[in-house]
């Protein structure tokens, strides 16, 4: 009896998803859809930059403590 009422609930929720998702695609239409993704990666690379940076400055001060030299040319 429980997995029936779970499997409904489930079934109403991918209902109601599926709705808001197709409700929410016909507003923004197709140039809107692209706008949206456009952003999306936009904001996508934009964190891989803050990450990577964050990453060479973490290895700065990592070399910094542990006294290596860093040599650029030797890392790329």
């Amino acid at each position: 009896m429980k997995r029936i009422v779970w499997m409904g609930i489930g079934v109403a929720i991918g209902v109601i998803a599926f709705r808001k998702v197709n409700q929410a695609q016909s507003a923004l239409g197709p140039a809107g859809l692209n706008r949206a993704v456009g952003r999306m990666a936009d904001g996508l690379y934009d964190f891989a930059d803050a990450v990577r940076s964050g990453m060479h400055q973490r290895e700065e001060d990592l070399r910094a403590a542990l006294g290596i030299e860093s040599d650029g040319a030797a890392r790329r």
